[in-house]
């Protein structure tokens, strides 16, 4: 049976480890352990554990050819994050992305972040 990847949405953890790889590149369950060992208590085999079901769920490929598998994510970051951000513009804001950009920036956006969005819209609206 094939799995539309699209569909498959990582977790909290998961989305830790990938988020290891996107900075790293390819690499291998160790050390994915250290780094993720630098900021939480996790250990090896769990984070080994995590990575199997990250392979059997296509989140990352597996390169088998050495003694030490090597991991790598099976989309981009920015794939990914598309994808969550879809899944979250449909399940909390009734598919409104105008509902979610008007909460995200509820009194926590700078000032430099604001000039950075509306530089963003300027782009957009030249596109159109």
């Amino acid at each position: 049976m094939s799995r539309d990847k699209s569909n498959i949405k990582p977790t909290e953890a998961e989305l830790t480890l990938l988020n290891i790889l996107w900075r790293m590149g390819p690499a291998t369950v160790r050390q994915i352990h250290e780094t993720v060992s630098q900021t939480q208590t996790t250990g090896y085999t769990t984070v080994l554990k995590i990575l199997q079901i990250m392979h059997e769920k296509t989140l990352v490929i597996r390169d088998e050819s050495n003694r030490a598998h090597v991991y790598a994510p099976a989309n981009s970051e920015m794939v990914t994050q598309s994808s969550l951000l879809k899944d979250l513009v449909l399940k909390a804001f009734g598919g409104s992305t105008s509902k979610l950009v008007m909460r995200a920036l509820d009194n926590s956006t700078s000032k430099e972040e604001i000039e950075d969005i509306r530089q963003l819209l300027n782009e957009l609206e030249q596109q159109s």
